[in-house]
Order: C-alpha cells, then structure tokens, then sequence
C-alpha cells in the first residue's frame, strides 16, 4: 500500500531545512522521477514529503566569468541542456544531459535530484567530475562545500545526511580552449540507464580529465589514469594506451545490462573515442 504521508510545501530554505531537522521519515521532492517510483514501489514508508519547487532559493542558475557556474536543486535537467553557457563552456554536461532518459522526463528531473539518486549508471556525474564539480549542502548547523568526487559513498548512498539539502553544485569556470565530451553505451535509446558512459576534458594547457559510471558502485573521476596519460602527452599511441589501461583502473560487474567484459571492452572503445575526438587525431 501506497505511504500515507503529509504534504509540506516551504516557500523559505529556512523553513525547509528545520521542518527536515525536526521530523524523521521526511523525503525531499523536487523533480520527483526517482521518488514517485520509489513510493509507488512501496521501497520507502514515507511519514512527510517535503516539496522544495517553491524556494526560490534553490531555483538559482547563474554563471559568472572567471569563477564559474551554480546549478540549483531546482534546476531540470532540460534546462541544462538547453542553456548556451552550457553548450559553449561545459559540453560534455550538455551532452549527457541530452540523452538522460527522455524529452518528458527531462522537464522534471533535476541535475541535483540525479546526483543525490547515487545510481552508478547516472549519466550526469561524469561530466561533472571532469570539471571538479563541488556540493553545496546545507542543514540548520549551516553550510559545507563537498567535493562531488567524495559525495559518492557506494551504490545509492551519499554522503548526505538526513537533516540535510543540497543547495546547488557548483563548476569552476573552465576558461578558453576547453573542451569536453560525453559518450554511452545503453542497451537502448532514451530511457535507459547507461551500460558504460565515458566523460572526457581537454583542458585549455593540453591536460585530460576522464570520469565514467556504470563500472564501481559509484562513478568514478580517473585521477591516476588521466595523470599518466598526460605524462606521456596526447598522440595516437599513448590513446591506445589508455584504451587499454583503463581496464585496470575499474571494476565493473554483470548485470541485466551488461556482462563484465562488456563493460570492459566498451569503456576502452568509448575512451578512445573521446579523445580522438577531442584531439583530432585519427586511432
């Protein structure tokens, strides 16, 4: 049976945030596409759902040259999509925001709503971690600043607590001669979760940053990876090399999506296609 659960509507983070510290079984709706699923499943048993659509506060979408942009809790995953700051400045984000689930369903879903979901597969995550994202989180006791590479604590599990909100995430200005891009696997077009996605940076200083999901229990920013591969400089050998070496730097299972070796194959065949199309170079 469906959870009997009362309505909250704040129109003032304040509010929000001490109606969230003083009532358990509290759940936090802002897109709804994860929750409405999850109360229709029975899989919670909510006592309130606390609507966060009115607080304009959290409706925040503002990018400032030389500092970067904010993304707030209300922003849908659309919007994101159809911004020109985020076509010009952040690709690879625009990308994969173009091809989470579908038209409908991103008029609701949330870029915040998607993080905090914590599903490995999540297509957004990697095209934050290449431009260190950060997580504004916000409680009565006040605020902290989470870097979105540790927000990320296992399958479906953050480091959010349950008195908490996230504010909004926040993306460094990326500056001149950037540029990135985001690619998937999926069984299937539109609503499905991704096999494997791969999300990779060309700094403006000829430095990579790769992220992928869909191979650990959380998605994962390739630190050691994409430092070695800028040690050894971009060319058409040292892509190949990262086409195979990236096999060690994951641990994907099998699943109903895909077998592990799947997984393996295809995060190589999707990195090396990143990059040679970030850099021109024919692999």
């Amino acid at each position: 049976m469906l959870s009997q659960f009362d309505y909250i509507k704040p129109l003032v983070l304040d509010d929000a945030l001490t109606f969230l510290a003083e009532h358990e079984q509290t759940y936090i709706l802002a897109g709804g596409t994860d929750l409405i699923i999850m109360l229709n499943k029975n899989m919670i048993d909510a006592k309130y759902i606390l609507d966060i659509k009115y607080i304009p506060d959290l409706d925040v979408f503002k990018f400032t040259e030389g500092e970067g942009l904010e993304i707030g809790a209300n922003v849908t995953v659309n919007e994101l999509a159809e911004c020109d700051v985020v076509q010009t400045k952040y690709k690879a984000l625009c990308e994969a925001a173009s091809v989470l689930a579908t038209e409908q369903l991103r008029n609701r879903a949330t870029l915040v709503g998607n993080i905090c979901n914590a599903s490995p597969g999540a297509d957004l995550p990697p095209s934050l971690l290449i431009y260190d994202a950060t997580v504004k989180i916000a409680s009565v006791k006040g605020e902290r600043i989470v870097p979105l590479r540790e927000f990320f604590t296992g399958v479906k599990k953050t480091q959010l607590n349950k008195d908490e909100i996230v504010v909004s995430v926040f993306l460094p200005d990326p500056g001149k001669k950037d540029d990135s891009i985001y690619l998937r696997q999926t069984r299937l077009r539109g609503h499905d979760l991704s096999t494997v996605g791969v999300a990779c940076r060309l700094k403006g200083d000829g430095k990579v940053a790769i992220a992928i999901n869909a191979v650990a229990i959380t998605p994962l920013l390739l630190s050691d990876l994409s430092n070695q591969l800028n040690a050894k400089g971009l060319s058409e050998e040292s892509i190949l090399w990262a086409s195979e070496e990236i096999k060690k730097h994951i641990k994907p299972i099998t699943d109903v999506r895909a077998s592990k070796e799947y997984r393996l194959h295809m995060a190589g065949i999707l990195l090396k296609r990143c990059l040679a199309q970030l850099t021109g170079k024919e692999v």
